[in-house]
């Protein structure tokens, strides 16, 4: 809780006493304050990172796995992509605060209600990437892996997965920026990530660095975030850059 103190010991004016610095910038609550901004990384801003890191690691990586199954079975089964697109996108189209209030008297309040709601805004974009990477296959180089004997199991794994590849990378892309964000809005719920920052500051009214420093490293997360997925496509499909610079 933001503490204040008076300029003179008396009867002065009364100004926020933030913490960690004492610079002009500070007492005068400047736009950005880099003195406070380092004086407070170990304390505030790092472990809020670390949280955010986590929340969206394991939104991505639960509902990858959940979508990856179902597109799988879609791909199989027709019929399945229908519903299980509705339900993706009925998730999707629900307001995040909305989302996360009607899980709270559910679930309670905790991690697990918050990474309930990030998994379900996943959902939608990675099943239909997904399922359009494997749906995208040319018949004729399915046929070719038919033709030399290939099962099913390795038609899948050998051929149709591989080209399939930047299309579901694609998604994931998409799916860690979208997650990033609703992440900072969950910090509505549960004191966590960098939405913790951003609430405190916007609550006290205060300080601008404290707000600025937890946006400004919000948007490096998910540039970052989405700089490595597309890396990761350089690296594991080399041909489908080839074939774009061509």
């Amino acid at each position: 809780m933001t503490g204040f103190f008076l300029a003179d010991g008396g009867g002065g004016p009364v100004i926020p006493n933030f913490g960690g610095g004492t610079s002009k910038c500070v007492t005068n609550n400047g736009r950005f304050c880099w003195d406070w901004f380092t004086a407070n990384w170990s304390g505030t801003f790092e472990p809020a990172l670390i949280q955010h890191i986590q929340l969206t690691v394991i939104a991505v990586g639960i509902g990858f796995g959940i979508a990856f199954l179902l597109a799988i079975a879609a791909h199989r089964a027709r019929w399945l992509a229908a519903p299980v697109t509705f339900l993706g996108s009925l998730l999707y189209t629900i307001p995040s605060l909305a989302f996360f209030e009607i899980m709270v008297s559910i679930t309670g309040i905790n991690w697990f209600t918050v990474e309930i709601a990030l998994v379900s805004y996943t959902l939608l974009i990675l099943f239909t990437n997904t399922l359009a990477g494997l749906s995208g296959i040319s018949p004729d180089v399915l046929d070719a892996a038919h033709g030399m004997g290939m099962k099913p199991a390795q038609v899948l794994w050998k051929v149709e997965l591989p080209l399939a590849l930047p299309t579901i990378i694609a998604g994931l892309r998409v799916a860690v920026v979208t997650v990033v964000s609703l992440a900072t809005v969950a910090a509505y719920i549960v004191p966590a990530g960098l939405g913790k920052p951003i609430f405190d500051a916007i609550g006290s009214g205060l300080f601008n660095t404290k707000f600025i420093a937890a946006g400004v490293l919000c948007v490096a997360l998910a540039l970052v975030g989405d700089g490595l997925f597309a890396g990761l496509q350089r690296v594991l499909t080399p041909w489908a850059s080839a074939r774009r610079g061509a």
